[in-house]
């Protein structure tokens, strides 16, 4: 039965403003000029990525399916339909790759349910990049989405989780939204003891790319502008 299904493919977008064959393999090109239904958080970021992965193909010939913050959980198998008539489907993310940080996985999770073969595609992990250059501990860590806005839980959060490196040896990973990760590199200096370790990985992939470890005393003696700039922030306390 599986071979008269269609396939999902999950696939990765650039992280930014960056020529998509620069940071993706030939296997996306190829992809995109086989499919034309596609899974998107935004429709317009979206045929524009298209577009630059494959100039020639037609545009009126695709089919979105939205998939964001307000998609109710009942579209999801609507989406998975043209799946099982045969058609291949494309779940593509706004930055990076899909399912991960990302609203995709409940659609990657139906697939399965519903027998639909899920082939990912290789392309950049802001994640796993930050992770492979912070100098951490790749053996053991987590990702922990977003840290809590009001002031005092975020700081219980941020000594919890230095706790837990500590305790578990386990490098901990989180993201801000962009125009509050000045704010956020200031409390973790602030917070966290001098000892520990802050990588600060921004613009991934991007000719502005900064990624920087060092603890959180000298932290507060060089900060650095990350103001809108996508950012990944790992801490570890050994």
């Amino acid at each position: 039965m599986e071979n008269q299904l269609g396939h999902l493919y999950l696939i990765p977008t650039t992280l930014g403003d960056t020529a998509p064959l620069e940071v993706l393999p030939i296997s996306v090109k190829k992809v995109i000029e086989d499919v034309n239904t596609y899974i998107v958080e935004n429709e317009k970021t979206a045929r524009r990525f298209i577009k630059k992965i494959s100039s020639g193909k037609s545009q009126s010939a695709l089919h979105m399916f939205h998939l964001n913050k307000f998609t109710d959980a009942l579209e999801l198998p609507e989406f998975l339909e043209p799946c099982l008539k045969g058609t291949n489907v494309g779940l593509l993310s706004e930055a990076g790759c899909p399912g991960v940080a990302d609203p995709g996985a409940d659609v990657v999770k139906l697939a399965h349910q519903k027998n639909i073969k899920v082939i990912p595609l290789v392309g950049p992990s802001s994640i796993l990049m930050a992770m492979m250059s912070s100098g951490m501990n790749g053996q053991s860590f987590a990702f922990n989405g977003y840290l809590p806005i009001d002031k005092a839980e975020r700081k219980k959060e941020i000594k919890r989780l230095e706790r837990l490196s500590f305790e578990q040896n386990q490098s901990q990973i989180f993201i801000e939204t962009p125009y509050r990760n000045n704010k956020m590199i200031e409390d973790l200096s602030q917070i966290l003891d001098n000892n520990t370790d802050i990588c600060v990985a921004c613009d991934i992939t991007l000719p502005t790319e900064f990624i920087k470890t060092q603890n959180a005393n000298a932290w507060k003696k060089n900060m650095v502008d990350f103001h809108k700039r996508p950012t990944i922030f790992i801490i570890h306390k050994s």
